[in-house]
């Protein structure tokens, strides 16, 4: 007749190699992953004690809103009330943000003017 061996007991898997592997993975994909686009936004900043003569271009922004030179301006029409005052594009505009303006309202008002190709933009301290 048939002989059988004898039952063997079982064995519980390990989980060590795969822990492993998983670690690697993780610390690969971590090292080669690119975790966000840094986005630059070249400015000018006005030194201490800076002198400026010439016609005013002051864009300010606070919680009553956008104003150009003190008088109330909607986003959208920023280019067409400006163009007036400048001589050319390599003119200087000043931007001035609010103590608690957002600062995505200031990367607005800047991506809106140098696509109305101002790129002489200064941004000053507000007050």
């Amino acid at each position: 007749m048939f002989h059988f061996a004898p039952a063997r007991r079982s064995r519980k898997p390990s989980l060590t190699p795969m822990i492993d592997v998983v670690f690697l993975l993780l610390v690969f994909f971590m090292l080669a992953a690119r975790f966000g686009q840094d986005v630059l936004v070249p400015l000018n900043t006005a030194g201490a004690g800076a002198e400026y003569t010439g016609p005013p271009r002051l864009v300010s922004l606070s919680e009553q809103g956008l104003s150009l030179n003190g008088r109330a301006v909607a986003l959208a029409e920023l280019a067409a009330q400006l163009t007036p005052l400048m001589q050319g594009p390599q003119d200087t505009v000043f931007v001035q943000p609010g103590g608690s303006s957002p600062l995505q309202e200031l990367v607005d008002v800047l991506d809106t003017l140098r696509a109305a190709g101002f790129g002489n933009l200064v941004v000053v301290e507000g007050q």
